[in-house]
């Protein structure tokens, strides 16, 4: 099921080729109810080996168009994760400080350690994308950063930390309801960004950069997820089925601790 979202080659995509409605072969929320709560529960006992081997460490890449979701998948799927072990970060628009280092600066420092779970709310790929949309850097620039970014993730994945990309796919109708939705419900108003609306009218160019970020940087090793993002109860339930597929083939287990290495445990100290 998972291979037809996956993205590991350099053929061309069309984000418009990819319906955000998907939900096959699922009808309702109902049906994978049962099975969300044994991913939550299978992804709890990955972190815990996680934390207890600190042999690798996992970052979790959210990247998506404006009302994609990338606040409420990391609140609703990764909410059930021990806090000792796992942070989110978001990444805005760079700081005075940012700016004067290399694009990757600001959130290489923020890579999880051996034994650790890191979510990106937007990540690097905001230094491919937004730069490119507005004309800060040229094609040439755009190209060299990418590469940049494949020499990074694999550096990354050689340093022992196993990094999960993943697109919330939307369409344009969806994000104006979600928009006017903020707008309407006291409650989300201040979700509201009036850049988003500016933003919207570069909804074809931000494809196409994607578009070209999924073909450069999708690899084998670093896949990109496109998970289709109109229907929020199929979007937990696939990047949950991801997140634990990725844990499975890392096979992680708890470390064998030697119990004469402990050197002598009086009896008396376990009553």
């Amino acid at each position: 099921m998972l291979n037809r979202y996956r993205l590991d080659t350099k053929s061309a995509i069309s984000l418009q080729d990819i319906d955000p409605n998907d939900t096959a072969p699922f009808q309702s929320k109902e049906e994978v109810a049962a099975e969300i709560a044994e991913l939550k529960e299978r992804l709890q006992e990955a972190q815990e080996k996680l934390f207890a081997g600190k042999s690798r460490g996992v970052l979790i890449l959210f990247q998506g168009m404006d009302c994609s979701g990338k606040d409420g998948v990391i609140n609703k799927v990764l909410s059930g994760l021990n806090p000792q072990g796992f942070r989110a970060e978001s990444f805005k628009q760079p700081t005075t400080e940012e700016s004067a280092h290399d694009f990757l600066w600001r959130t290489h420092k923020l890579t999880p350690a051996k034994g650790y779970i890191a979510a990106f709310n937007r990540s690097y790929y905001e230094d491919v994308l937004i730069t490119r949309v507005h004309g800060t850097i040229d094609k040439k620039e755009a190209t060299s950063r990418l590469k940049h970014i494949q020499n990074f993730e694999k550096l990354l994945a050689d340093s022992g930390v196993v990094l999960v990309k993943i697109f919330l796919h939307i369409s344009k109708d969806f994000q104006l309801k979600k928009i006017r939705q903020r707008l309407e419900n006291p409650e989300k108003r201040w979700k509201f960004d009036p850049s988003d609306l500016a933003e919207r009218k570069h909804w074809d160019a931000y494809a196409a950069a994607y578009e070209d970020a999924f073909r450069a940087t999708g690899t084998k090793r670093n896949p990109w997820y496109v998970v289709p993002a109109n229907r929020r109860w199929f979007r937990d339930y696939l990047v949950l089925r991801i997140l634990v597929s990725v844990f499975d083939r890392m096979e992680l287990s708890f470390p064998e601790v030697d119990l004469a290495s402990l050197g002598p445990i009086d009896e008396a100290d376990l009553q």
